[in-house]
């Protein structure tokens, strides 16, 4: 019995793995997308299809964890000033959004002629956009980082942050829900809080000095299991808060984001955040009750329809708005049109507490499941009826196993200077750039310029950082130049990293993410600048580089307090101009200072001694 058992479970396991590897390359191919793919395994194997899998439920749960995970990365990316930066648009943009949808999707079921609290469970829960399947596009696309794609993000954190108010709202609309006393509600909503400020507290104050333990007794595998603790410990805090796991991942991973341990964390989550996340959208396509499709398929249809477009036309009323251009407004109505996973567990608890029964809690996930199959087709024909804006690579080469002994990324007005002691001398120069109108233009110069986004690991591969002596890092997006240069000092240790820097506060992070010299990009020229000012006033050039020397010490000591103390530190090596008396020399003495007779003597060594 234990090996019919063992046999019956290897087989599922050998069918979850089969389903991806066929269904996936195959939608691919045929330019839908990997998630279609997972989601039409998932119907194939599950239930309602060949019968391989009886209960899609169970296989959901684990396989949220991928989803879990994906945050966990995405908040690895996202720094706390960063995320700070973008509270308007979570609290402004998120929470109209969210707003305007809800209501749009209520009236269409009030139109069906549906009861006020079943109409708005169904909108609301539709309003939630499918996380997974957004910032899996976003991935594919490499739009997670732009512009566009952190408005997509911070919608996402909002709904993610409304699965908490909606189910008490449940509560409340549930027949004799409005029995529940506001002491319980409020400690309800202190518990979150109480969860919230926990997880960043821990998240502060102990999560580097525990990496940082097991760091130094060099166990691969049990860094690899605190991060999955880390993750799945958050995830855990946050669901038995009341929260979503999915929330508490992705604190973990702002907090963990400015950590040294980052890009570790990381590459041992990405193996189990993949495959994970695979399988949930199996388990989602598995989960498509294909008997009440049928057996409701009017329905099903007309409320796909309905609700797929009245919020696609919420979102792009609120983009427009909001001031998002036309093209921007219309890719995210088509991206968040569908509804989430988030919508399964809202009708559960519908369902349990009497406000929809048992069929429409079927009909409303068969609703939510279709629309998240239709959002790569909806994409697909978006890319094919809207004009492309990309850039043409005609006569322009990619990066791909470049050999020289120097990689030079970025060839604007920096790079191309840079270049020329390197390239007189004779070395082997390859050089990476992401703009085709200048990577054209060099050519024209007769320069050999390869299309490549340095900020990408794979590209760094190509273009032979591994192999390289030096790597210069001349972009002048600051955000871009210490992204690469964590990404160098990571993946290639070995390898000199020297780098442009915008500005003051961009090299500090450079010297922090390791880079062995880095040069502000207008501290020299600006320097001879000066120094030319003053010879033209008549100074002695012999005293001008004197001056010029001790600006640079000043400098030099400036950023050392920088370093160890913070940026607004280390103000008594400037000089200023508005007359306030500064202890300090004007210049720094060239040889020290010595006593002409032995009463001198006896008073500095007595000085001294003091001291």
């Amino acid at each position: 019995m234990a090996a019919e058992a063992s046999s019956s479970d290897l087989v599922q396991v050998v069918a979850l793995l089969a389903a991806g590897v066929v269904a996936v390359p195959i939608f691919k191919r045929m330019g839908l997308g990997s998630i279609l793919g997972y989601l039409a395994a998932g119907v194939v194997i599950g239930p309602f299809g060949l019968r391989i899998f009886s209960e899609s439920e169970s296989i959901l749960h684990v396989a949220e964890l991928g989803v879990v995970m994906f945050l966990f990365i995405i908040g690895l990316e996202m720094q706390p000033s960063r995320l700070w930066g973008l509270r308007r648009e979570i609290f402004g943009l998120g929470a109209m959004q969210v707003g305007v949808c809800a209501v749009l999707l209520t009236l269409v079921g009030l139109a069906g002629g549906f009861p006020i609290a079943q109409s708005f469970v169904a909108g609301a829960g539709f309003v939630l956009t499918s996380t997974a399947i957004v910032m899996q596009l976003l991935e594919e696309r490499g739009e997670i980082a732009t512009p566009k794609g952190q408005r997509i993000v911070s919608i996402l954190l909002l709904e993610d942050l409304m699965i908490v108010p909606l189910l008490a709202l449940i509560a409340f609309l549930a027949p004799g829900g409005a029995e529940t006393s506001l002491s319980e509600r409020l400690t309800e909503i202190g518990i979150g809080i109480a969860a919230i400020v926990g997880l960043v507290v821990a998240g502060r104050y102990l999560l580097n000095p525990l990496f940082r333990i097991l760091a130094d007794a060099r166990a691969r595998e049990v860094m690899t299991a605190a991060a999955l603790l880390v993750v799945l410990g958050s995830a855990l805090a946050m669901q038995l808060s009341g929260l979503s796991m999915a929330m508490g991942a992705f604190l973990a991973g702002v907090l963990l984001s400015e950590s040294t341990f980052r890009h570790q964390l990381e590459a041992d989550i990405e193996p189990f955040r993949g495959i994970l996340l695979g399988l949930f959208f199996l388990a989602v396509g598995m989960s498509l009750d294909l008997g009440v499709v049928a057996h409701n398929w009017r329905l099903v249809a007309i409320y796909v329809v309905a609700y797929m477009v009245m919020k696609a036309v919420g979102i792009y009323v609120v983009a427009r708005i909001l001031k998002s251009g036309h093209r921007e407004a219309l890719e995210r109505a088509v991206f968040m049109a569908q509804g989430g996973e988030f919508a399964f567990v809202l009708y559960s608890s519908a369902a349990a507490v009497g406000i929809i029964d048992g069929q429409a809690n079927a009909t409303l996930t068969a609703i939510v499941i279709i629309s998240m199959v239709l959002t790569p087709l909806a994409i697909v024909a978006l890319r094919y009826l809207t004009p492309r804006d990309e850039q043409s690579l005609d006569g322009v080469d990619i990066a791909d196993g470049l050999t020289g002994s120097v990689l030079i990324i970025g060839f604007g007005r920096f790079g191309q200077i840079a270049s020329q002691p390197l390239l007189l001398r004779g070395l082997d120069v390859s050089i990476i750039d992401n703009e085709v109108e200048m990577i054209q233009a060099a050519a024209d110069f007769g320069f050999k310029v390869y299309y490549g986004d340095g900020t990408r690991l794979d590209i760094l591969h190509a273009a032979g950082a591994g192999r390289a002596r030096a790597v210069l890092i001349c972009v002048d997006k600051p955000d871009a130049a210490v992204r690469i240069a964590q990404l160098i000092k990571a993946e290639f240790p070995l390898v000199t990293i020297l780098a442009r820097a915008f500005d003051r506060g961009t090299a500090l992070q450079l010297v922090r993410a390791g880079v062995d010299y880095q040069l502000r990009e207008t501290f020299e020229s600006a320097l001879v600048f000066g120094g030319s000012a003053l010879e033209a006033l008549g100074v002695d050039p012999e005293e001008v580089a004197e001056v010029m020397e001790d600006v640079r010490r000043r400098d030099e000591a400036r950023f050392e307090t920088q370093l160890a103390e913070g940026v607004r530190a280390g103000q008594r090596f400037l000089k200023g101009n508005i007359g306030t008396p500064i202890p300090t020399p004007l210049t720094q003495p060239r040889r020290a200072g010595r006593a002409l007779n032995e009463e001198t003597a006896v008073v500095l060594n007595k000085a001294e001694t003091k001291n």
